[in-house]
């Protein structure tokens, strides 16, 4: 099982309030920072949104400008969009070859290609998208267009949703065939969706460990008769979770009590609203509560949370290698001091992840090499 981070420019209104105004520019930099921590501690991959318009939720929209500042202060992780919006009123597909090709280029195979549709009617309307059922067959018109575009030297395309003449798309990828592409999911039919189709899937999932086990089962199942839509299967399935490591275990459970968890998962349900939501959940403005210490104790027992010492942490990630995750990937910093963030990614890092993560090499590097010597 690898091991990544996801970052998203967070910008809670308690951050806002105690830092003032520069407290946008404050929260990119230091996500920076934690980037640098990981590259640095045997973390392999960093993903990054594009999110528009969600204010408080995520302030990185251009996340192609952040990932390749980042990637200039980095050496060996992996930078995932998570993802490049593909729907063409957000973005032409022949920009996202270019921005994927040229990634490939100034990371020297470094880069992750996640894709997706958007989440929010406050994206996709903002972008002219009035229905958001319309932006899946959006999604299913552009998906198959891209290594099309990377091999041909005349590329043109008539369809529905968008049409260009012949044209060269470049740069080309710079190590053959391409990076390895994925796909946002949240259902079983979705990742047994991303599974026909060959791509990683991206689990941006609000569950426990256990509810995502058909999931990762619908998907395993797929892709053992792929037809990809790329030059090669990125068999991968990467669950999103919460992570606090500390020396001290009560000390994490104490930083997990104060890190914003309620405000973020009520952020999450009135933001991204083509989410179902539960009868459970509180309509905004009302809040789910910030949790208790008894509270946290329950969501690590039912594999909500990974949060403990280095062997508490490494004992609650068994259930993810148990259910078949091939990467699993953290939020970070949610509304921690930034500090206890860094601190929870060198000590993870250096403790933890090589319990689970033997191999140096990523694991999207062995399919994309074996596909281009034809093994």
């Amino acid at each position: 099982m690898e091991f990544g981070i996801f970052v998203q420019g967070h910008l809670p209104r308690r951050r806002v309030e105690r830092v003032g105004s520069t407290a946008e520019h404050d929260a990119i930099k230091n996500e920076l920072g934690l980037i640098q921590v990981a590259d640095r501690h045997n973390w392999k991959y960093v993903w990054v949104t594009e999110h528009h318009f969600l204010t408080e939720y995520s302030h990185i929209s251009a996340n192609e400008v952040f990932m390749a500042y980042a990637a200039a202060l980095t050496e060996r992780i992996h930078f995932g969009s998570g993802i490049f919006n593909i729907t063409p009123p957000v973005n032409h597909p022949a920009r996202v070859a270019e921005r994927v090709a040229m990634f490939d280029h100034v990371t020297e195979g470094r880069f992750e290609f996640g894709t997706g549709r958007g989440s929010s009617s406050t994206e996709q309307a903002g972008f002219g998208i009035a229905n958001h059922a319309v932006t899946q067959e959006m999604y299913d018109e552009v998906i198959r267009e891209f290594v099309k575009m990377w091999r041909a030297e005349d590329y043109s395309y008539d369809g529905k949703f968008f049409s260009m003449p012949p044209r060269n798309v470049l740069p080309k990828p710079y190590k053959l065939p391409h990076p390895a592409m994925w796909v946002a999911a949240g259902s079983p039919s979705t990742y047994e969706k991303a599974g026909s189709r060959g791509m990683g899937v991206l689990g941006f999932n609000v569950g426990s460990v256990l509810q995502l086990q058909p999931n990762v089962e619908a998907y395993k199942a797929a892709v053992a008769s792929a037809d990809p839509v790329g030059a090669f299967v990125n068999d991968n399935v990467m669950i999103t979770g919460t992570l606090v490591c500390h020396e001290d275990g009560k000390r994490a459970r104490e930083i997990a009590c104060d890190m914003g968890l309620g405000y973020l998962q009520s952020l999450v349900f009135h933001k991204l609203d083509t989410f179902p939501k539960p009868p459970e959940i509180p309509d905004w403005p009302a809040l789910i509560p910030e949790p208790t210490m008894d509270d946290i104790d329950w969501r690590i027992s039912e594999g909500y949370l990974i949060c403990g010492d280095p062997d508490e942490c490494a004992e609650q990630l068994q259930g993810y290698a148990d259910i078949g995750c091939d990467q699993l990937v953290f939020g970070t910093p949610l509304d921690m001091a930034w500090d206890d963030a860094r601190n929870c990614l060198r000590l993870f890092g250096d403790e933890v992840i090589p319990r689970f993560d033997t191999d140096p090499i990523h694991s999207t590097t062995h399919y994309r090499d074996a596909a281009a010597t034809g093994r």
